[in-house]
């Protein structure tokens, strides 16, 4: 920066060192201006900023030791990324509903069993009535006399699954002709003898039934008549011998009271033979008009009512299972056998139905919810 302008002096005696003052004090001036400058302005300075020789130690050693702990903690924080990786559970398979299938074999059953029934009283011109459940008898044609027998009952025995949406049912059907004579064979014979004897033969046909694409099924063939099938072996009960009912048990008592209202409709409440909590509907109307107890069988015993003689005292809550055989006859005075499967519950000192069941048990046989009437 320059100083002010200053007037010329005349040159003579004293003029260098006039001039040497007047130089030294603009030096000094500039001097002083400058340092003012620098203080004021330290940006302004040119060259490279530089730190202490310690300073720069210490960036260095930190530099150092943070290189360190990346190289030696690398390999440890991936191992630690690999053995915390989430464990993927493979999802479920979706489930894959049919819109229209059929997902038991009732349904198979009861075509079948309308099949046939048709198949028997169809004949020559009503060919058409079978095409509901065989298409393909549009291409055949029937010799017999249409309506020369019909079925008067038929009904699924067997059903066998062959493939996915393929069954083979056998139906039984029982079958009278109509008109016909063992005397020439011929219909209407009035002489004649029926061909079979009332109510008809129960006869079996074979009927193979596919599930078509839209869901609907169809009889793969006309049926092919079969022989009967085999009669299996009775299952075990899980009870022991029966033993006529004696009255000295007390649970008869109660078994001829709950009977008699359940079936008879009586003047008593079947309510006050039931368990607190075990409801169970009438039949109504009822079916007749007096019951009587024939026979008991016990779960775990092959004499009835030993476990609880009379005159000893029946704790609460103490269990029997039973299977009862009773005579019921109806209004038309006629007596039929029923069986029922029956558990007791003591309360009070008296035996209560606490269900009336489903199925008697068998050994060896799974337990299941088949009760009726156990609400507890």
């Amino acid at each position: 920066m320059k100083s002010p302008l200053r007037p010329q002096r005349a040159r003579g005696a004293g003029t260098e060192q006039a001039d040497a003052n007047e130089q030294g004090w603009f030096v000094d001036e500039m001097g002083e201006e400058d340092s003012h400058s620098q203080e004021a302005y330290p940006a302004e300075q040119g060259g490279w900023a530089t730190a202490s020789v310690g300073a720069v130690a210490n960036t260095v050693a930190v530099i150092r030791w943070t290189a360190w702990v990346l190289l030696v903690s690398g390999p440890l924080l991936g191992l630690l990324a690999l053995v915390s990786q989430p464990t993927v559970t493979a999802a479920a398979p979706p489930t894959v509903l049919k819109s229209h299938g059929v997902q038991d074999q009732a349904g198979p059953a009861g075509f079948a069993a309308l099949y046939v029934t048709a198949y028997v009283s169809a004949g020559q011109g009503t060919e058409s009535s079978l095409s509901p459940y065989f298409p393909d008898v549009r291409d055949l044609t029937l010799s017999a006399k249409t309506g020369s027998q019909e079925a008067e009952q038929a009904a699924a025995v067997k059903v066998k699954q062959i493939s996915g949406g393929y069954w083979s049912v056998t139906v039984a059907a029982r079958i009278h002709a109509i008109g016909g004579s063992k005397k020439d064979g011929s219909a209407g014979d009035p002489g004649g003898e029926p061909d079979h004897p009332a109510g008809g033969t129960l006869r079996y046909f074979q009927v193979p039934v596919k599930e078509a694409a839209s869901g609907a099924l169809v009889a793969v063939a006309l049926p092919a008549e079969v022989s009967a099938p085999d009669v299996g072996a009775p299952p075990e009960l899980d009870y022991g011998l029966a033993a006529p009912a004696q009255s000295s048990d007390a649970a008869v008592k109660t078994l001829q009271g709950f009977l008699g209202a359940y079936l008879t409709g009586g003047s008593d409440d079947v309510d006050r033979y039931l368990s607190p909590q075990t409801h169970l509907s009438l039949i109504s109307p009822a079916p007749y008009r007096q019951v009587q107890i024939v026979q008991l069988a016990e779960h775990g015993t092959d004499e009835p009512g030993s476990n609880w003689p009379a005159g000893r005292a029946l704790p609460d809550r103490a269990q029997r299972q039973l299977l009862v055989t009773v005579d019921a006859t109806g209004t038309d005075a006629q007596t039929r056998p029923l069986t029922y499967a029956i558990a007791l519950k003591a309360r009070a000192g008296r035996w209560d139905i606490s269900s009336l069941d489903a199925a008697p048990g068998l050994k060896n046989a799974p337990a299941t919810a088949g009760q009726e009437g156990e609400t507890s």
